[in-house]
């Protein structure tokens, strides 16, 4: 399996994408957020996704160097038109208004439409976290995830992603799991999945990644998790006025342009205590929370957070390992658009 240190593999990112047209401040702002994910490991969004974004923008169905304008503001709300943009730099202007209102107003809510693929909410929360707020993010995406009860898409895998000053970092998917998984699977040429992450296109359970790519995702904990996936729509889609449900495109249908619509929410801590205060406080619950006894088959407890900042540190130390099929698919991507692959070790 290749093993690449994150600066290289940030630089061969960045080098893709402003080939195939993506202005270098914005491939810069792509390209820390993709290899972030890949070091805490979420591969499912970190430089897979690469390829899906030069596909995009060979077809016309991104415009990567527009840059999006504010719609409106009144108070501590904002609406961005994101003009069809590049998702993190949409994402990235977000937050930078985000965290300037909050610090204005004490709260911030900005929503974003006609946006793209933005890669992992925990990117832009922790962006808003480390101004000293509680950052929250979510976004609706390609309707590949039935409603509960039914067997047609409605719904995408519509995260949800909290931060805070302290250890504690959620992001999470509404589905069982990231539809990047899926997709992992498939170009790896994984034939099964764990049963419980994906219908068929008929929507019957299936384990066969094949069936599962063509298909369609399973929401989390059934009638809540669907619950919850309309609760993102509203918050994201429905408030900003952005496309709905099955008026949203996706990473891997061409034809159409993405149209996602996203939601960041800041919250400034120090209207209500000092951030040190807050963070002590948080340090408090999480060591309480893991002093629980682990149960049977558990060496200890975790914490939302505890994984991904575990295999950062060792990522970082030892290099991120890439599946061959997902090494292949960008070194695919790269050629189209003229540029080598770096040394691998």
């Amino acid at each position: 399996m290749p093993i690449i240190h994150a600066g290289p593999l940030q630089e061969f990112t960045r080098s893709i994408l402003t080939a195939a047209g993506v202005p270098q401040h914005k491939a810069e702002i792509a390209a820390a957020s993709l290899v972030a994910s890949n070091l805490r490991g979420v591969d499912s969004h970190g430089v897979q996704l690469v390829a899906f974004y030069v596909d995009q923008m060979l077809a016309g169905e991104m415009d990567p160097r527009a840059d999006g304008r504010v719609f409106s503001e009144s108070g501590s709300c904002l609406l961005f038109d994101a003009q069809n943009g590049l998702g993190q730099w949409v994402a990235d202007t977000c937050c930078g208004h985000a965290i300037r209102i909050a610090g204005q107003q004490g709260l911030a809510m900005v929503t974003a439409r006609e946006s793209n693929h933005f890669g992992a909410c925990a990117w832009w929360a922790a962006k808003i976290r480390d101004a000293g707020m509680i950052g929250i993010v979510m976004c609706n995406a390609s309707p590949i995830v039935p409603p509960w009860q039914g067997r047609e898409g409605r719904f995408g895998t519509n995260p949800i992603c909290v931060a805070v000053p302290g250890p504690w970092l959620l992001d999470m998917a509404t589905t069982t799991v990231a539809a990047g998984k899926i997709f992992k699977a498939f170009i790896n040429h994984q034939p099964e999945i764990p049963a419980g992450w994906a219908f068929d296109s008929e929507g019957v359970p299936t384990i066969k990644t094949e069936a599962a790519y063509k298909g369609m995702l399973m929401p989390l904990g059934g009638y809540k998790g669907s619950g919850l996936a309309f609760l993102v729509e509203i918050l994201c889609a429905v408030l900003s006025g952005g496309a709905m449900s099955d008026q949203v495109g996706g990473i891997r249908f061409r034809g159409k342009p993405v149209r996602s619509s996203q939601m960041f929410l800041a919250i400034d801590v120090a209207r209500f205590m000092p951030v040190k205060e807050f963070t002590a406080r948080m340090e408090w619950l999480v060591g309480h929370v893991k002093s629980a006894a682990p149960a049977p088959g558990y060496d200890e407890v975790l914490v939302a957070g505890d994984p991904e900042w575990r295999m950062e540190a060792e990522r970082l130390r030892d290099g991120i390992p890439i599946a061959p099929g997902n090494w292949e698919t960008l070194v695919r991507a790269a050629a189209r658009v003229n540029v080598p692959p770096p040394a691998l070790q």
